[in-house]
């Protein structure tokens, strides 16, 4: 079979172009790769279409963002073939950090303008291509936000905004003061609450597509013994020799069969993990097998 290749999508009218599956990054610093295998890890990617970088200040405590930007400078061409995506807005307890005194949000202009610049640092880019808050800060003030948001759009150092973990109701309180090219959501077979409390059906609505993180529920479907767990992996491995097609690319097609355009992230440094994510964009499953995997995820029929 011919190597799959990603296709990319607009995540909404005004946003940014991104691969519809996006690498993920949290755990680049526990892969142990030199540089230059960095390097090659994301010219692979690209070989497979995989276009998007999905990043966060802190990940790595606070250390993955420069291990990318150093690959990234041995070939900086490269810069102008992928999109870069950060995170801000958690202050995390660190030796990086020793002025935290306690893990908490802060979503202040004073914050985002500075992780900002550590972000564009870190990364050897002069742009982010979509910045994200990572999670709903409880002190969040939308007016200053989107000021924000809209110094650093007219200041050329992001072109697109977003949110991350946000409900429905959040998500459009920001969205109506500026707008948001995503909201990237935990959403699996193992968490499927996103479909039954408005977010992806808000999303869907508006025309956004969502990101998703940890669509594997972080390699539980492979490996863990709970009922709902044992329950799909199952159903998932009957589907995919159904099919003849790797256990994890179902749960990605599964993921992506809705309507409002999920992008899945992956979390490896395998690049054989990708090409099965990959794989998932050239096909699609039944309604039945759909279905299926959502009873096993329920441990009930729907009404």
């Amino acid at each position: 079979m011919a190597q799959a290749f990603a296709p990319s999508i607009q995540t909404s009218s005004n946003g940014p172009q991104l691969s519809r599956i996006v690498a993920g990054m949290w755990r680049m610093n526990e892969w142990n790769m030199t540089a230059q295998q960095r390097l090659a890890f994301i010219e692979e990617c690209l070989a497979l279409g995989v276009s998007s970088f999905d990043h966060a200040d802190i990940y790595g405590s606070y250390g993955v963002e420069q291990l990318f930007g150093e690959a990234l400078a041995l070939k900086p061409e490269l810069r102008q073939r992928i999109q870069l995506v950060s995170k801000c807005g958690i202050k995390l307890l660190s030796e990086q950090r020793p002025a935290h005194s306690i893990q908490h949000y802060d979503t202040s202009a004073a914050h985002i303008l500075a992780s900002v610049e550590n972000s564009l640092r870190a990364l050897q880019s002069d742009h982010l291509d979509l910045l994200l808050i990572h999670r709903p800060d409880p002190l969040m003030d939308y007016d200053e936000v989107a000021r924000t948001f809209e110094r650093l759009r007219q200041e050329g150092k992001v072109r697109h905004f977003g949110v991350s973990n946000f409900s429905r109701h959040q998500f459009d309180m920001l969205h109506r003061r500026i707008a948001l090219a995503t909201n990237q959501i935990e959403f699996s077979p193992l968490h499927v609450a996103p479909l039954f409390d408005e977010t992806l059906d808000g999303l869907h609505d508006q025309g956004i597509a969502p990101m998703v993180w940890s669509p594997l529920g972080g390699g539980r479907l492979f490996s863990a013994s709970d009922a709902q767990s044992e329950r799909l992996r199952l159903v998932i491995k009957d589907i995919a020799d159904q099919l003849q097609r790797p256990f994890a690319s179902i749960v990605f097609a599964w993921i992506m069969q809705h309507p409002s355009r999920p992008l899945p992230l992956t979390g490896s440094g395998r690049i054989e993990a990708l090409q099965v994510a990959v794989e998932a964009t050239q096909f699609s499953l039944s309604r039945a097998q759909w279905f299926e995997i959502l009873r096993a995820a329920r441990g009930h029929e729907v009404a």
